[in-house]
């Protein structure tokens, strides 16, 4: 088994701007970044985000056009010369607390259509919108947080605990077959024709492989060896996953669903997956997916057709 992802095909994986996690706390130098006339804002309405006109960009704003909402540091387009780093452009988000329009767009949308630098900017804010919208009251003492260090931490002023944002591990695995054929999965709530990969979140005090072999067998019955590969990851802020995805070999290939997430599974040789594709039977992932480029990368090609 040497299967591979296509390096730079996980379309959520892109990033460019330099975080600069340093200026989250200083205050001075953020009001001035603030005020800078180069100083770009995306706005944020849950998990939307503001685009232009073309739905293939985002659409950024200078400070004194952006609207009332919480403000996030999300980073800093550096410069270099002089033979150091020096501080660029910054880049702010708003979250706004209202209703989106149709001048907004979602990750599962534009993801895979935006440049490198706004694709990271883009699952960087998504994910920590939706961790503000969640953790509005300390988890310890139930009162109210307040945004501090620039919008990554909801500090408790009762009982001072900080929160942090979070992301929650996921495996997401292609498995094979002795024949090479690859074993795909249906959720309950899809519709007929509709198949991924298996995915599951790893338990606490469990490794990523263990994860694989427990998620793999409780869903379908399979059996996973040894032979696990890692493949790449991908953030999925939607809310607050990465998905690590592997490839990985069965030595057991009774399929015995679990009827409860998973309806189906199957066995898919790459004659049955290209002529159930071709026929519109059968539809993959979306591209901006890991599960699709892992599926992509054990057939040997890119596939049309998607969710």
């Amino acid at each position: 088994m040497a299967y591979s992802i296509v390096p730079g095909s996980l379309s959520l994986s892109r990033s460019v701007l330099d975080r600069a996690a340093d200026r989250r706390r200083d205050v001075e130098w953020l009001e001035k970044a603030w005020a800078a006339a180069d100083t770009q804002v995306m706005l944020v309405a849950g998990d939307q985000m503001a685009v232009e006109a073309d739905r293939k960009s985002l659409h950024l704003v200078p400070p004194a056009a952006a609207p009332e909402g919480t403000r996030v540091f999300l980073g800093i387009d550096r410069v270099e010369g002089a033979g150091q780093t020096a501080d660029g452009r910054a880049v702010f988000a708003v979250l706004v607390d209202a209703e989106p329009d149709e001048s907004y767009a979602g990750l599962r949308e534009i993801g895979g259509v935006l440049n490198d630098r706004e694709a990271g900017m883009a699952v960087n804010v998504v994910g920590l919108s939706n961790w503000h919208a969640i953790h509005t009251h300390c988890a310890n003492c139930g009162a109210h947080t307040e945004v501090v260090d620039a919008g990554h931490v909801r500090r408790c002023p009762s009982c001072g605990l900080s929160h942090f944002p979070r992301s929650d591990p996921a495996i997401i695995v292609l498995v094979t077959d002795d024949q090479d054929r690859a074993l795909l999965g249906r959720h309950e709530a899809w519709p007929e024709g509709r198949y991924s990969t298996l995915a599951g979140f790893v338990e606490p005090g469990e490794s990523l492989e263990a994860a694989v072999r427990r998620e793999v067998f409780e869903e379908t019955g399979v059996v996973i060896g040894e032979d696990i590969q890692y493949a790449g990851s991908q953030p999925w802020p939607l809310p607050s996953s990465l998905m690590l995805g592997f490839y990985a070999k069965a030595t057991g290939y009774t399929i015995d669903v679990d009827g409860d997430e998973i309806a189906e599974a199957k066995w898919f040789s790459r004659e049955d997956l290209k002529a159930l594709v071709e026929a519109g039977t059968m539809a993959l992932p979306g591209n901006i997916s890991i599960s699709r480029r892992l599926i992509e990368g054990w057939y040997g090609e890119e596939l049309t057709g998607s969710w």
